[in-house]
């Protein structure tokens, strides 16, 4: 891939084969688990979760509703766990078994608001389908009910992940030197 001036090529940490490898395990779970659900919408958290949702939702063999949520922080104004809601579902989600779907858990503030959300909505039931699972970085019990990779606390880029919006179409996630990032 051609890289745009200042811009680094991160380091693989998780090749594309071991997405596919894992996306084709995650889907095969998924189909298990909701084979008797009689409504099934997932949810994707935008940006970032949306090729690993597409990707993943191209495996599920079942029928399925897709949406899209997009939050943002109000600033260091408020108190963390608190976020804006960008964009909002368009499906009404009573009584439906939901799965949201998010490229990344680190802190867990802002997926807990989104998954109590859901729940208040009155949704059948709720799950959380994340691409990477940064355990270390966790501030609040998130629970994840499908998890596609444990990873470090590390800033990773690639398949959705950005920083300063770049990196995201690459087909495998990556981690950037630190001198690369600025704060």
């Amino acid at each position: 891939m051609r890289q745009a001036k200042g811009i680094a090529k991160p380091k693989v940490m998780i090749s594309e084969k071991a997405l596919n490898e894992r996306l084709d395990q995650l889907a095969a779970e998924i189909e298990r688990d909701y084979a008797d659900s009689e409504r099934l919408i997932c949810i994707g958290v935008l940006k970032g979760s949306v090729f690993f949702l597409v990707d993943l939702l191209k495996r599920v063999r079942m029928p399925l509703v897709v949406d899209f949520f997009q939050t943002s922080s109000y600033g260091t104004s408020t108190k963390r766990g608190e976020v804006r809601i960008r964009k909002d579902v368009d499906v009404a989600i009573a009584g439906a078994d939901v799965l949201l779907i998010e490229d990344i858990v680190d802190t867990g503030y802002t997926l807990r608001t989104i998954l109590e959300l859901l729940r208040f909505r009155g949704a059948k039931s709720v799950r959380l389908c994340a691409l990477l699972d940064k355990a270390e970085a966790r501030e609040v019990d998130v629970p994840i009910d499908y998890a596609g990779f444990t990873i470090e606390n590390q800033f990773v880029v690639g398949y959705g992940l950005d920083y300063a919006e770049y990196y995201r179409n690459l087909p495998y996630i990556g981690v950037l030197d630190e001198a690369d990032i600025e704060d």
